[in-house]
Order: structure tokens, then sequence, then C-alpha cells
């Protein structure tokens, strides 16, 4: 075989290796950049699923704190919600977790939750009621506290991870750079065996791709051979430096993709940091923005609330926009990147606003190089949505704070002025029905059948106001459990003394009473508990028509001692159900029909029922009637009877 036969042989041979190396490193490329992306979207999605746990739970805790203080059924959307979001971030987690470790913490983050729920939270919302005990607040705050614990474990976990995929695929990609080495060597053999036979023509050149390649083996991504020698190894050579621009390209890409989640990372690490002048925050992620983009002048404006609007710019001297560019980027779609007409490199994003708070922007420009990427766009458009969202929980922790604190100022109102009305009117009330009771006895002379019937009308009314008084002071004592003093109470009994005391007025109002009954007993106060029994037995025959009946039952089932008050009346509408127990809550339909009453005696049952660890429930239907049970923890032995 001749020397060009062999030269070109070579040439084939050398060829066959650089197709090899090129197809090689794109596919090898593609593949691990493909991988990457995947792990990396993997990654990202379990750090929102873990943040939006614990910003699910954050609502939760909210709405329970609110309910806590306020006894309002409205703050308990946020915690149903909260609830049942983080139940459901928590499912994917836990799915989509590959590392055992993740899957452990994100197990322990489920059970710190459920801790809190049922320790803290399912206890203070299956009570209906306001409960501001110290005691029971601060260890809702200490089982919270190992929420955020568990979540920041995750978290951590999660970006251990992140490191170790890191690691794997920094080592791939080297293990990726030795093999093209190899390959590399591979071909400088080929050469230098073609240099034997053409020395002056294939030596130098091959000699100049090896060390074109060594380069670009050892990280110097800007090495290019210079073409020399035959057109086949120009040839050669244009392919080494086209597949060294395309290596170059690719991690510049890849650098620049980690640049643009680092920056959101530290942004949105910004947007959690509470400082004393938002300001200064705005100007700090201005200039991060700018750094990380190349923009030459960063501008924001957002609000918080009604009166507390804020403009950065970065540098500080950049000059003023132009109110009607303001106008336009405002008028645009929140969260979707926009060029800025007029303002070449102009870039900006607007921020959704309210009622109370104007609309809001983000607005980047570079003259310099007024062409932004998809990436770019991206970009921006993604630390827009960020910004967005974070203003609007900025605006919304403002909003719910001061409603809390309208509603406490509220709440200690209406005890003062309880509390006020209840010892104003004693004394007086006590000197009225004092008179009166003496000019009914007659201690003042005989008086007419007007005068008596007069005396009459102003003791009943006086009565009646004086146990308006009573229950208002009942309602405004501290709650508290029923402690040593408590003795057994005979149900029975009671429930036979109350329909006995009742049966008149029922008769009166010609409306029918059953009574059933068996034995059970129970730890209490027993004047309360008939002053409770009364109330709904006093309801029954009050809104049942004539011709109508109540039934008033008690029976044990189980540990505990149940007691029914049912009735034929006019019954409640479905909507006034959940407020029924509330003090001063009336049924539309009693008012509607000017049935009197002060709303007072359902709320009153309510807190003695609770008081003696029990339950007090209702279901009515309007038109068929109402039915009241009282469940109340039963004594079972003779021995607790007699205690």
């Amino acid at each position: 075989m001749n020397l060009r036969r062999r030269v070109a042989a070579g040439f084939v041979v050398l060829c066959v290796l650089f197709l090899a190396l090129v197809t090689l490193q794109l596919v090898v490329g593609d593949r691990l950049q493909t991988r990457h992306a995947e792990r990396a979207t993997r990654i990202d999605w379990m750090f929102d699923a873990n943040r939006s746990v614990l910003q699910f739970m954050t609502d939760a805790e909210t709405g329970v704190r609110g309910f806590q203080l306020t006894g309002d059924n409205a703050y308990l959307s946020p915690y149903n919600s909260g609830r049942s979001g983080a139940a459901v971030e928590l499912d994917r987690l836990s799915v989509r977790a590959d590392d055992a470790g993740i899957e452990r913490l994100v197990a322990a983050e489920s059970a710190a939750i459920q801790e809190w729920l049922y320790a803290y939270a399912v206890p203070i919302v299956n009570a209906g009621v306001a409960d501001v005990d110290a005691d029971r607040a601060a260890r809702g705050k200490a089982l919270f506290d190992d929420i955020r614990t568990a979540n920041a474990a995750v978290t951590a976990s999660i970006g251990a991870e992140r490191e170790q995929l890191l690691v794997a695929d920094q080592q791939t990609t080297n293990r990726v750079q030795l093999l093209f080495a190899a390959l590399a060597v591979l071909v400088l053999i080929t050469g230098l065996g073609i240099a034997y036979l053409h020395q002056r023509h294939l030596l130098q050149p091959v000699e100049h791709i090896r060390h074109t390649l060594r380069r670009l083996a050892d990280g110097e991504r800007s090495a290019r051979a210079e073409p020399t020698g035959p057109a086949e190894m120009r040839a050669v050579i244009g392919t080494l430096n086209d597949l060294a621009a395309e290596i170059e390209r690719l991690l510049n890409a890849e650098q620049a993709r980690v640049g643009t989640v680092e920056l959101r990372q530290r942004v949105a690490a910004e947007l959690r940091t509470e400082r004393e002048d938002p300001t200064e925050n705005g100007r700090r992620l201005a200039r991060m923005i700018a750094t990380t983009l190349g923009a030459d002048t960063v501008y924001g404006r957002y609000s918080v609330g009604r009166g507390a609007t804020f403009a950065v710019s970065w540098p500080e001297h950049a000059p003023e926009l132009d109110t009607e560019v303001i106008r336009r980027i405002r008028a645009g779609q929140p969260g979707k990147a926009r060029d800025v007409p007029g303002m070449p490199g102009g870039i900006a994003v607007a921020i959704s606003g309210d009622d109370d708070c104007p609309p809001g922007l983000i607005l980047l420009s570079r003259p310099a190089r007024p062409d932004w990427t998809e990436d770019e766009r991206a970009v921006v458009a993604g630390l827009g949505r960020d910004i967005d969202h974070s203003v609007r929980q900025q605006r919304l922790a403002l909003r719910q704070s001061r409603l809390i604190s309208e509603l406490r100022v509220l709440d200690e109102q209406k005890d003062v002025f309880v509390s006020t009305v209840t010892h104003e009117l004693r004394t007086p009330l006590t000197s009225i029905l004092g008179y009166t009771e003496m000019l009914a006895d007659g201690e003042s002379g005989e008086l007419t059948p007007m005068q008596e019937r007069s005396l009459a009308a102003i003791l009943r009314n006086a009565h009646r106001l004086q146990a308006t008084v009573g229950d208002l002071l009942l309602l405004d004592r501290d709650n508290k459990e029923i402690g040593v003093e408590a003795v057994p109470v005979d149900l029975a009994a009671m429930l036979t003394g109350v329909h006995g005391e009742l049966a008149a007025a029922a008769r009166t109002k010609r409306v029918d009473a059953v009574l059933t009954v068996d034995e059970a007993w129970v730890r209490g106060d027993g004047v309360q508990l008939a002053r409770a029994l009364r109330k709904l037995v006093d309801n029954a025959i009050k809104f049942t028509p004539s011709g109508g009946r109540f039934e008033l039952r008690l029976h044990a089932d189980g540990p505990d001692a149940v007691i029914t008050v049912t009735d034929t009346g006019m019954g409640i509408p479905a909507d006034d159900l959940p407020g029924l127990f509330t003090p001063f809550h009336r049924a539309a339909n009693a008012m509607d029909q000017a049935v009197q009453g002060t709303g007072l005696g359902l709320a009153i049952v309510r807190n003695i029922v609770t008081e003696h660890g029990g339950t007090v429930t209702a279901r009515s239907e309007v038109g068929a009637g109402s039915t009241f049970t009282i469940v109340l923890p039963a004594l079972r032995t003779a021995v607790e009877q007699a205690a």
C-alpha cells in the first residue's frame, strides 16, 4: 500500500474518530443536560411543595388562633383549607421523594402536624367557643414550632440531596471529559502514525490539535486550534473548533441556568426576611437582580396597604420613570414579562393590586444589550410572580393583624359594657322590686284593682329584668371546670322536678308534656344543671303552639347520661343553627313572629354543660320542631354516687 493510500486510510480513520467524538459529545451532552434538568426540576418541586406545607399550616394556625380568640367560625375557613392543602402537599412530597431519609423526615413532619392538629387545634375547633387559655396557647405554639423544625429539616435534607446530585453530575461530566480526552489521545496516536509517513504535512497540525484538546480538557473553554495543513486536516480542526464552541455554549448556558436558579432562591430568601425599612429591602432586591441579569437600572413600585406605597430604584441616581410608562406597565397582566415601548432594552412585569393598594411594577433596563432571551424573560417573569406573591402575603398579614386587633378591642369593649350594665342595673332594680312588693303587700294602704294590676305588671317585668341581669352576670363570669365543690346529682329527680315546675305553664298554653326518665347520676352543680334544663324546657313550651307537645327524656348511653328535649314548635332555620349557642343570637323566624327573648338562654345552657364536661347539640326543621341533646359524663358505680 503506497503512502497516499496509507495517508488516505489514516485520514479516514481520523475522520471516523472525530465523527465519533462529535456524536458522543452531542448525544452524551444532551443526555447529561436532560437528566440534570429532570433532577433539578424534581428538587425544585420538592422545595416548593415543602414550602407550601408550611404556608398551609401557617394559614391553619392563624385561623385557629383567630377562632381561639374570638370564637368566630369564619376563622375556620383558612384552618380547614390549610389543613387539607398541607395533607395533599405532604402526600405528593412523600410520593416524589426518592431518598429514604427524606421520606422519614416527611413522615416526621406529618406526625408533627398531626400532633398539633389533634393535641391543640381540633379540641379548640370541636369546643366551638373562644378559648384564651394561656397554657393551651403556649402548648399550641410549642407544637407549631415542632412543625417548623420538622419542615426546616425536610428543606435541609432536600438541599443535601441537591448537593449530592450536583456532585454526582460533576463526576459524570468529569468521566465524560475523560472519555473525550481518551478519544483525543486515540486521534493523536492516529495522527502520529500518519505523521510518520507524511511528517511535513501531518505532524505539526496533529500536535496543534493535541495541544488544543489538552487545553480544552484542562477547562480552557476559549481554546481553539489554528487551521493548518492539508484541506482534510483543516476540516478536522474546524470540526474540533465547532465542538469546542458547542461545549463552551452548553457550559455557559448551564452556568446561566444555575445562576438564575440561585437568583430566585436568593430573592425568595430576601423576601422572607423581615426588615424595619421595606425600601431598603427593595433596594437590596433591585441590586441583586441587576447584578445577576446585567441590567443597568432596576425600578420597583409596590403597596402593602392603604397609603403604604414604596418606590425603589437601582442605582439610587437612576432617572425618574415617566408617569405614562408607569401607567401602561401597571395596566398589563400581572406576572407576565413585556417589553417597554420607547425604552431600549426595557422589560417590565406588573404586580397585582386591589381596592386598597394600587398595582405595582418591576422594570429592568439594559440599553447595551436590548435583546432579552426567552430564558431571561422567563426569569424576569418568575421573579415578578415571586415578588407579587410576597407582597400579597404581606398585605394579607397586615390586614389580618389589624382585624384581630379590632376584634380584640371590640370583645373587650363588649365585656366592659355587659359588666357595667349588669352591675349598674342591680341596685336600682333591687329598690324597684322592694318598694313594689311593699306596695303590693298593702303596707301603704289598700289598693284598687287597677293599682293591683299595675303593680303585678311592674313586678312581673321587674322579675323578668332581674332574670335577664342574672343571665348576663352568669355569661360574664369566667369559665371554670367543676372542682371539689361538685357533688353527685340525681338527674332523674332533677328532670322530674323541672317537669313539675313547668307543667302548669304547659297546661296553660295547652301543650302536652311527656316525661321519660331512667336512673342516671352525674357529678356537678345541681342548681346550675337544673337552670340549664329549665331554660330548654321553657323554650320548648314558648316556641310550641297550642295543641303541640314536648318530650323530656333521660337515658344512659354507655359512659354518658343523655338528656333530650324535643318539641313540635316552629323550628329553627338551617342558617341559624351554627350560631345558635352564641350570646344574643336569635333565630330569624322567632324575631319575625315577635317571640319575646334575649338570646341568652342557649348560651347559658352551653356554658353550664361545658363546665360539667358535657356537650349540647341541636337538630331542627322549620315547621316540624327541634331537638336539643345534652350529653354528660355519668357516674357508673354506687361508690361514685355516694362519694
